[in-house]
C-alpha cells in the first residue's frame, strides 16, 4: 500500500462480505434482504463529510443496497458489473481522480483486480487468502460488522482530516447541556 504524501481522494467497495456479512436472504415474491451494519454506515457519512467521494461496484443487483446508499449518500452506486476495473476507470475520469488516490475494500476473487491497480488496497477480516495478499491493510473487523467504519477512519486520518472531522462531532467545554 502506498503511504506518504498520496492523498485519498475516492473510497469504494464491494457490497456481499464487505458492506454486509456476505449472507443473503431470500423472501417470497422476489423479495431479498440484505443486513448492515450502522456503524458502517456512519463510516461513509464521516468519509463524505471530509469530502472523500464514497463508490460501490458489485457483481450482484439488489434494491436494498441502493436504498441504503441513497440513505448514506454514496455518490456512486454500480451494481450488477462484471468487470469492476473498467468501471473504476469511467469513475476516476469522471472524477478527475487517479488509480493511487483511491482505497477500495474487497472480500472475494472478483475483487483482485480492482485492489492490484488501486493505491490503497484494503481487505475485510473475512477476505480469502488470495484477497488479503493483494491488500496493504486488512481490517480487524469482518465485512458486515465495522469494517467500512474501520477502514473510513484510517483513510480519514491519512489525509490527516480526522481531528477537524472529530472536532465536528464534539462540542466545546461549556456548550454541552447537563444531562445529568
Amino acid at each position: 500500500m502506498r503511504t506518504g504524501k498520496t492523498t485519498i481522494k475516492m473510497f469504494g467497495m464491494d457490497v456481499d462480505g464487505v458492506l454486509t456479512d456476505g449472507g443473503i436472504y431470500y423472501g417470497d415474491g422476489g423479495l431479498e434482504i440484505k443486513r448492515f451494519h450502522a456503524q458502517d454506515g456512519m463510516g461513509l457519512a464521516m468519509l463524505a463529510r471530509a469530502g472523500i467521494i464514497t463508490f460501490i461496484i458489485t457483481g450482484r443487483k439488489c434494491e436494498a443496497v441502493a436504498r441504503r446508499a441513497r440513505e448514506l449518500g454514496v455518490a456512486e452506486v454500480h451494481q450488477g458489473i462484471a468487470d469492476k476495473l473498467a468501471c473504476l476507470t469511467e469513475l476516476l475520469a469522471r472524477h478527475g481522480a487517479s488509480l493511487e488516490e483511491v482505497a477500495f475494500v474487497g472480500d472475494d476473487l472478483a475483487d483482485l483486480e480492482v485492489l492490484g491497480r488501486v493505491g490503497f488496497p484494503i481487505a475485510v477480516a473475512n477476505a480469502r487468502d488470495e484477497v488479503k495478499r493483494a491488500a496493504g491493510m486488512i481490517t480487524a473487523a469482518a465485512g458486515g460488522n465495522g469494517a467500512i467504519r474501520e477502514a473510513g477512519e484510517w483513510a480519514i486520518k491519512h489525509n490527516g482530516q480526522w481531528d477537524d472531522l472529530l472536532a465536528g462531532y464534539v462540542s466545546p467545554p461549556g456548550r454541552r447541556e447537563d444531562r445529568g
